[in-house]
């Protein structure tokens, strides 16, 4: 368990779940029986409805919530065997309420924290808080009290926060949730840069449109069980599944399908895509 060969060597999943239970006190069944494996640099959407398990799923994975039974690793680690701070080094959560999560006097000391507790120099922190605040763009906030922030922009402090430690996995709660359209749009081009640096990002999000231009994979979520996964094109197509998860596919897909066979030659996931198809059938 935990492995899988690539050529000649062993390669660890950076996620596995294996047979995970958990059961909430009162005797909740929140997952039943659930196996999921997530490759190294993979970007995972998680859907489903409100109650369907989804974020106690990803609080396994950095060690919020322990499995009633069963397995989880994260990075080959068992995730029952050690602390949320050690796990921390692997696999960085980002709440959906950044209230949460932010405790710190000024968004510096929120970025500090973390490299700090991870035993880092102080020049090495220095620069870590450098680069951090230039990416997500806090330069100008640098000295502000987070919860002085708007909204947006204190989810924004939180995945910041999170990257300063540098974790190799990222779980992102309903980022774009409450953000304006500046902000989502900085949270998919964050989603990107993870992506591009070799991590692994999982997404719990009822947002379609950022899962289907972002994810290499969803995974579908109904009442405490995975019933799909597949790429967002399969999934976005399968109506059995979007009928009993009551989801519906990002708006541009929804567009193409009524076009489809008058207009369009093909079914569409993005704004982009369905732009270039429209424009592939205006040259013709």
């Amino acid at each position: 368990m935990g492995t899988a060969k690539e050529g000649s060597e062993l390669k660890i999943n950076p996620i596995e779940c294996r047979k995970l239970w958990h059961t909430y006190p009162g005797g909740f069944n929140a997952l039943k029986e659930t196996d999921i494996d997530v490759s190294t640099g993979e970007i995972v959407g998680i859907v489903g409805q409100n109650g369907s398990g989804k974020t106690t799923l990803v609080k396994h994975f950095n060690g919020l919530l322990k499995p009633s039974s069963g397995t989880v690793l994260i990075n080959g680690i068992d995730t029952a065997e050690e602390s949320v701070f050690d796990l921390s080094r692997h696999a960085g959560y980002v709440f959906q309420n950044p209230n949460h999560q932010l405790f710190a006097t000024s968004v510096m000391s929120e970025l500090q924290f973390g490299p700090n507790n991870l035993g880092l120099s102080e020049d090495e922190v220095l620069a870590r808080v450098e680069d951090t605040a230039e990416l997500f763009q806090l330069q100008d906030v640098i000295m502000e009290h987070p919860l002085r922030l708007s909204f947006p922009l204190r989810k924004i402090v939180a995945m910041a926060s999170i990257y300063a430690m540098r974790p190799s996995i990222f779980i992102l709660d309903e980022p774009t949730t409450g953000q304006d359209h500046n902000g989502a749009a900085m949270v998919r081009k964050l989603v990107k840069q993870l992506h591009s640096e070799g991590n692994t990002v999982i997404l719990v999000s009822h947002d379609m449109a950022l899962i289907a231009e972002v994810a290499d994979r969803v995974v579908a979520m109904w009442a405490a069980e995975v019933i799909d996964s597949g790429t967002p094109r399969e999934i976005f197509s399968n109506s059995t599944t979007l009928k009993k998860t009551m989801l519906h596919p990002p708006q541009a897909t929804q567009l193409s399908q009524r076009l489809h066979g008058r207009v369009l030659p093909r079914i569409t996931l993005t704004v982009d895509e369905t732009i270039d198809a429209l424009a592939q059938v205006a040259d013709t």
